[in-house]
């Protein structure tokens, strides 16, 4: 059971995980969609098959822990928005889609699978959203080397609408059911796809003021055989 909080005034939500979509190659515009192809590829990825694509990961997968443990030096993170399916309506929080960029290269499917999806525990609910959506901007932070950086930065306008993108996945309307949880889709890295020390993602409303912010640090495990 996962626990969000959509305000301390608020009782909290709690979500049993069943369902854990990560929204792949998920850009508005075919042209950031191809930037973010070729970002890929040239770490080895391969290009996808159809866009957007929806990954299955296990539901055991979501963390609101502030720390995560990963194999080996080629991970990273990626700031996504999330969509959180609940009895009180669908959620919108901040998360994200760690990968494993080795396992990447041979499988997109099985990089997901293998690396924790962090999700920040403070959340809203869609429908304050939805209809000032194409304001909102996403922004991410990687600690590298002792240093925190800017490492993603842009509007949600780069990446599908969450009623187009639900149409896409079979959904009619913007709105999962309790327990399913989607990721969204990503921004281009800047500098780069690298890992890091600890990663942060935010999630600014500038029409309510609000933001969604969580960050995590990441503890590398060795590899050994």
């Amino acid at each position: 059971m996962t626990t969000f909080y959509l305000s301390a005034t608020q009782p909290p939500v709690e979500v049993e995980v069943e369902e854990l979509i990560i929204a792949g190659w998920a850009g508005r515009e075919q042209a950031a969609i191809d930037e973010h192809i070729e970002e890929l590829r040239a770490i080895g990825v391969t290009p996808p098959s159809t866009t957007p694509l929806f990954y299955r990961v296990a539901a055991n997968q979501l963390t609101t822990d502030p720390g995560v443990q990963v194999l080996g030096e080629a991970t990273s993170g990626e700031v996504e928005v999330v969509l959180i399916g609940s009895h009180a309506g669908t959620l919108v929080g901040i998360g994200s889609d760690h990968t494993d960029r080795e396992a990447e290269a041979w499988s997109v499917a099985h990089s997901k699978q293998v690396c924790a999806k962090p999700v920040g525990g403070s959340v809203w609910r869609l429908d304050e959203v939805i209809d000032h959506w194409d304001e909102l901007t996403l922004a991410s932070h990687a600690t590298i080397d002792g240093e925190e950086v800017c490492y993603q930065q842009g509007g949600v306008t780069g990446l599908l609408h969450p009623e187009a993108l639900l149409s896409r996945f079979g959904l009619a309307g913007a709105q999962l059911a309790p327990g399913q949880v989607m990721f969204c889709g990503t921004l281009p890295v800047i500098g780069g796809v690298r890992p890091a020390e600890a990663f942060r993602v935010v999630l600014t409303d500038p029409v309510s003021g609000r933001t969604l912010e969580h960050a995590y640090r990441v503890e590398t495990l060795p590899v050994v055989a």
